[in-house]
């Protein structure tokens, strides 16, 4: 359904971001900031959802400013992999690779309105690019990693924000959640009884009735900032 295109970000970088084009014209646009997994398989199939649902959904590669065409799987070893990745990245000077989110969402914005959602690291991008990245009109986080501690939680969001989480997480402390829920009122939070990476149906943590909850929710909630 999709396809691969360039998107080019202020700074002259160049970033990779797969697109998946709707039938009949776009009720809006969707961002997908994909885990530490690269754009793959399961990052595809979230953006060509989105697409099946009406929007245009822009997929970047957030690991390009480090290294292109990653495509990791879900083993220890990729995990690992991953994880060098996103350090890498996230040790970037700011604005770092929320330049590549923007220039996403620049794209996006032929489409509409244009919301964001993203998976583990992406769900914590997704909460600063809900603070930091300009056209966005609503942000969806799916269990971002460091997103409830102290320094991210002390972040004010520009649009608003949908969180889910896991009650069985083992990177995010339910009392983590409860602290960033009470100094965020604003923000819409839902905890399902599921670990970290519910909605990977690539992962052994895969829990299908968490992940068919909090996509109906996520869905509405966009339908009722995009629309």
């Amino acid at each position: 359904m999709g396809h691969f295109i360039d998107l080019n970000a202020v700074d002259g970088h160049v970033c990779p971001a797969y697109v998946a084009q709707p039938d009949g014209k776009p009720r809006g646009a969707v961002v997908v900031l994909q885990e530490i997994f690269g754009v793959n398989t399961h990052i595809r199939a979230v953006a060509d959802g989105y697409a099946a649902q009406g929007y245009l959904a822009v997929a970047p590669a957030t690991f390009s400013r480090i290294r292109n065409g990653v495509e990791l799987g879900y083993s220890e070893a990729d995990m690992g992999e991953g994880f060098g990745l996103k350090t890498a990245v996230e040790a970037l000077p700011a604005p770092g690779v929320l330049q590549d989110i923007q220039a996403a969402v620049d794209y996006a914005t032929s489409a509409g309105k244009v919301g964001i959602v993203g998976y583990c690291w992406g769900g914590l991008l997704v909460w600063r690019a809900a603070e930091t990245v300009t056209g966005l009109s609503a942000a969806v986080a799916y269990y971002g990693g460091g997103m409830t501690g102290p320094a991210e939680s002390a972040r004010h969001p520009q649009v608003p924000v949908l969180a889910h989480f896991g009650d069985k997480d083992h990177w995010i402390s339910l009392e983590s959640v409860q602290a960033f829920r009470q100094a965020h009122p604003e923000v819409e939070v839902h905890v399902y009884e599921a670990n970290h990476g519910f909605n990977c149906d690539h992962r052994a943590a895969y829990d299908a009735a968490a992940a068919k909850v909090a996509l109906e929710r996520s869905l509405a909630f966009f339908a009722s900032h995009l629309g």
